[in-house]
């Protein structure tokens, strides 16, 4: 697996050449494919060859393209990502429902509890405490929506009083760009897997090609909370902030790791589980900026 994390962001032309990646812009660079994880295409402006992005795809490196603002926009995937597919398929349409309101269960609490720690790290203790109490009565498949009480709390308090997602403020853009980066890294790890992104265990909309990433990612969001509110508004270079968070360190399985590794780790321990009726989950566990 790669371990870079490849971001342009100005007018430039991408080809292939001897299994390297070759940016041409003011001057060139040469990067090995075997290094790379991701490739973000901040700019409209780029242009790409063929042979580099059906390469790039067969090798499983993430491609992700930005809008006219520099927002994520979409990412290029393959067809075929392994040879178990169609029974994988099979399965994940079989998948039981307590044990998908089980898996939904830990998932919530999880998100919930990682919330919790960040508002005690701000010194918001007794919303903390309210949250820790929420994640404790999160029931299978959430059925009290603790998820939504939590979340109201949560937000007026890590960021400020008033605070909605629907804002157009400087952190709303760190955290769409942030959990579009994340999620697209869960959704690979999906595919690798053999399983749809299409068919979610909570998200359920029609228009929606990654209902499973989006339930799925839930608990590495407050990890993209907690790098947007460290950085500030002034600061023009968030979004490459907001690109390397796949290359924090994180403990998963009490071993030190990358995010992007742990998301492997995770999304298979779950993916295992749905199909095996188990508990097999590893979340992740410690983060850092």
């Amino acid at each position: 697996m790669g371990f870079r994390t490849l971001v342009v962001n100005s007018k430039s032309k991408i080809e292939l050449s001897l299994n390297f990646l070759v940016v041409r812009n003011d001057d060139e660079k040469r990067i090995h494919l075997s290094e790379i994880s991701t490739v973000i295409l901040l700019s409209t402006a780029i242009s790409i060859t063929a042979s580099a992005l059906c390469e790039l795809t067969k090798r499983k490196i993430r491609i992700i393209f930005c809008d006219e603002k520099s927002q994520p926009y979409g990412e290029l995937m393959p067809y075929y990502l392994g040879c178990k597919n169609s029974k994988r398929i099979k399965e994940q349409m079989f998948w039981k429902q307590g044990t998908i309101d089980f898996v939904w269960k830990e998932i919530v609490k999880q998100k919930i509890l990682k919330q919790a720690n960040l508002l005690l790290l701000n010194g918001c203790e007794n919303k903390a405490l309210m949250l820790s109490d929420y994640a404790s009565n999160v029931e299978p498949g959430d059925v009290t929506n603790r998820e939504g009480h939590a979340a109201k709390v949560y937000f007026n308090n890590i960021f400020n009083k008033g605070f909605t997602r629907s804002q157009d403020n400087y952190i709303n853009k760190c955290l769409n760009y942030g959990y579009a980066i994340v999620l697209s890294a869960v959704n690979r790890e999906i595919n690798s897997l053999g399983f749809l992104t299409q068919l979610g265990i909570h998200h359920c909309n029609e228009f929606n090609p990654y209902n499973l990433g989006c339930d799925l990612m839930e608990p590495f969001r407050p990890y993209v909370d907690q790098l947007a509110k460290s950085l500030k508004p002034e600061d023009d270079k968030w979004k490459h902030y907001m690109s390397d968070i796949l290359n924090k360190h994180i403990m998963i399985n009490d071993k030190h790791t990358t995010m992007d590794v742990a998301i492997n780790i995770y999304v298979k321990s779950v993916t295992d589980s749905l199909c095996e009726n188990t508990n097999l989950i590893r979340f992740p566990e410690k983060y850092e900026l």
